[in-house]
């Protein structure tokens, strides 16, 4: 029999790529530090909301899925495959701790012949030259000859009907051509195409240009927003007419600022990066700044429309639709709402929120003083009684109708209402 496959890391990119391993029939052993997460998961329980608990059951139920926190079982397994956190920290300095930690964690199991795949998104060189020099020390083995290392970056897009694992193409770099030939058939037991590439570096490299070229092109259309706004051009309309060029253009859209765990960070591990060379990323640091900068926007935008009605932000009760980052899914990473709860409470407004995927804030880092704030009901009396409703996420699940209805005044910011019946006062940001 086969031996197993681990992959370290049950998140977002972690769960649903073991799932489709599970459902090709390759036996996959979970590993993470969350005890609580790794007991819902063995019990057949999902805690992310556009993973279905079914599936998890099933992969359980049929032995071919099964979540530990005991790295040691590495030693089982025929190749790992690392799905961990690479946020940035406090001066926007690329903080790839979780996964050398990882490699500490992993190496002193390694055997012989085992593959190990980075999945995290980083720079260019992380996996050849740094979780290289950790795998190698803790576990005395050396690779490319006695272990295959590659890198394949992550191509999640949750809450997208239309993404699926196994559909999306999976760029592949190894560390040697036997290294790479080892991890794409891998790969290609579970997922319908491989693309292999030179390198480790050209894989890292991939998916940030992949998240660069959203990021710049989201700011684009950000920073035309505003030029727009001033000429009474509204930037939604230009996008729709735009698209129905059949070639040369690419629709993307405004909004008020960026979230999760890619395109808001990604982008600034190459200008890190690119530093140690002497160069510097121009087009990136101008969308960033463009797209921090979009929240102040919709404060602007709100502070004006609530004093048209005679009312000062200090006391205003606000109510923010949408904690998540996009649309339909339950993932609050960096998502603009935080800014938002941070300069509205600043300027002494009384903020509430709803989002129907995320009931109640969780622990972080960066916003744990928000912690066990609850969303509010969907029912006429709370959204009446908000000053103004700032429409921050679009998400599919909420009557926009009754929203049109009950509201006397809406700030929005995704172009939800656009074509709507709105009772109150309506305006885009």
């Amino acid at each position: 029999m086969q031996l197993p496959l681990a992959v370290v890391g049950l998140g977002y990119v972690g769960l649903p790529l073991s799932l489709q391993f599970a459902k090709r029939g390759s036996r996959v052993i979970g590993l993470d530090i969350d005890e609580a997460k790794v007991s819902k998961l063995n019990g057949g329980e999902s805690y992310i909301h556009h993973i279905p608990s079914a599936a998890v059951a099933k992969a359980v139920e049929d032995g071919l899925f099964e979540a530990s926190v005991d790295f040691s079982r590495v030693s089982q397994c025929r190749a790992v495959v690392i799905c961990v956190p690479t946020p940035l920290g406090k001066n926007r300095e690329p903080d790839i701790s979780f996964v050398l930690s990882t490699g500490r964690s992993i190496a002193p199991h390694l055997r012989k012949g085992i593959l190990v795949v980075l999945e995290s998104t980083t720079y260019p060189g992380t996996t050849e030259d740094e979780l290289r020099i950790v795998l190698e020390e803790g576990s005395g083995l050396k690779a490319g000859t006695d272990f295959h290392l590659a890198y394949s970056p992550e191509r999640e897009d949750p809450g997208n009907p239309n993404s699926d694992v196994a559909r999306i193409p999976k760029v592949v770099g190894g560390f040697t051509p036997e290294c790479l030939r080892i991890a794409s058939e891998m790969y290609s037991s579970a997922l319908n195409r491989v693309v292999p590439v030179s390198s480790c570096r050209v894989a890292e490299a991939t998916k940030l240009l992949e998240n660069i070229f959203r990021g710049v092109n989201i700011a684009l259309v950000n920073e035309l927003k505003l030029v727009y706004d001033a000429m009474g051009i509204d930037v939604w309309e230009v996008i729709e007419a735009a698209k129905t060029k059949p070639f040369g253009y690419m629709p993307f859209y405004p909004g008020p600022g960026l979230g999760g765990h890619c395109i808001p960070i990604d982008p600034f591990y190459l200008t890190w990066k690119a530093r140690e060379y002497g160069m510097s990323t121009r087009f990136i640091e101008l969308a960033g700044e463009i797209n921090t900068s979009m929240p102040d926007y919709v404060v602007s935008r709100m502070s004006e429309a609530l004093n048209e009605v005679g009312k000062p932000v200090k006391g205003s009760r606000v109510l923010l639709m949408g904690l998540a980052y996009k649309a339909n899914v339950d993932d609050d990473r960096e998502s603009p709402s935080y800014v938002l709860l941070e300069k509205l409470s600043a300027k002494g407004a009384v903020v509430s929120y709803f989002d129907p995927f995320i009931p109640e804030i969780r622990p972080s880092r960066e916003y744990g003083h928000w912690a066990g704030l609850k969303s509010v009901q969907w029912v006429q009396d709370e959204v009446s009684a908000a000053d103004v409703v700032v429409v921050v996420t679009a998400h599919q699940n909420v009557n926009y109708d009754e929203l049109g209805a009950w509201a006397s005044l809406i700030v929005d910011t995704r172009n939800v209402m656009s074509g709507r019946v709105v009772a109150g006062r309506l305006v885009k940001a």
